[in-house]
């Protein structure tokens, strides 16, 4: 059977590795990316638009991977492997850069101080054993206390005093002074990064604004000046309020005279009884000379010698409870 006419068809239907481009494309083999920046063919776009995409994107694919090819390739057990180089094109980021941290506490004391940072080793040398020892961590020589078997006791230690036991103390305090100035630290840098990126609205910050003054001006007259020596801060608002008035030591005997009888005023007048207290009083001595009549026509007699008024009885016999 011959088949050389199937060959020629089937190699006639094959595209060429060899492909030219009247403007070379931007390759950056790093990314494994290419850039066309020919013109597009209005007319064959036109006419058939999918086979147009089709050959422009074959043509620029293998145009990639022939740079892909000439780099230098190394054999391995899943085969031949070409070393991509460093990318050339510079992408945008998707985030935005990390904002630096703020300082710590003791940070910003050793700026101040001009303290500088120094690297410890993590070997110490053990002058006892002759060997170096982890500065930290197990059979660390910051544990060598723990693991003496004589350790020399202060004369004024208790008598149930443990070197041991105080040496794992102070550790433990160590550790959690640590922790909790780790954690403070933390707390510091997310009010400070909030702080940062949030604006505070104007009503917000006139509401800080103001309890702050408030809050100030309550510790300023819980001293005994009512806060006249206290140390001012700069911006501090001046204080309003009433203050408290004291009479001089030395004044007038007219002065003084009429503050002792306005003090005596006040007295009688909490000491006087009251208009209906004084009516009472007043009546327990008046005679009310129609009632008295009254009672001589009706008894015949003056109050103190009728019986039956002295019984609790009328002139008839009558009881006076129920009236």
């Amino acid at each position: 059977m011959d088949v050389s006419d199937l060959l020629q068809v089937g190699a006639s239907k094959q595209k060429s590795i060899q492909v030219e481009k009247e403007i070379p494309l931007d390759i950056d083999i790093g990314y494994l990316t290419a850039t066309d920046p020919n013109p597009i063919n209005e007319d064959e776009y036109k006419n058939d638009r999918e086979e147009y995409l089709q050959s422009i994107a074959r043509d620029n694919a293998q145009l990639l991977i022939n740079h892909l090819f000439s780099l230098p390739i190394t054999s391995s057990p899943d085969g031949p492997l070409a070393k991509l180089p460093a990318p050339t094109t510079i992408l945008p980021r998707a985030k935005p850069l990390p904002k630096p941290k703020p300082p710590t506490k003791w940070e910003k004391f050793a700026s101040a101080k001009g303290i500088q940072k120094q690297r410890r080793e993590k070997k110490i040398w053990d002058e006892e054993k002759q060997e170096f020892r982890d500065r930290w961590g197990r059979g660390g020589k910051n544990k060598e206390l723990e693991e003496q078997w004589l350790v020399e006791v202060p004369t004024n230690a208790d008598a149930d005093h443990d070197p041991v036991k105080d040496a794992r103390d102070a550790k433990r305090k160590r550790v959690a002074k640590n922790e909790a100035q780790q954690l403070k630290n933390i707390q510091r840098a997310e009010r400070s990064n909030a702080s940062a990126d949030l604006p505070i609205p104007a009503k917000e910050r006139e509401k800080r604004k103001t309890e702050l003054d408030r809050d100030l001006a309550q510790t300023r007259v819980s001293t005994a000046s009512m806060g006249k020596f206290d140390k001012k801060f700069e911006g501090e608002p001046k204080l309003r309020g009433v203050k408290r008035k004291f009479d001089p030591n030395e004044k007038s005997a007219d002065a003084e005279k009429a503050s002792a009888l306005a003090i005596l005023s006040k007295l009688d007048t909490s000491s006087r009884p009251s208009k209906r207290a004084r009516a009472a009083e007043d009546g327990d001595n008046v005679l009310n000379v129609r009632k008295a009549i009254r009672h001589e026509k009706r008894t015949g007699g003056p109050p103190g010698r009728d019986s039956k008024a002295r019984s609790g009885k009328d002139s008839k016999g009558r009881s006076r409870k129920g009236r």
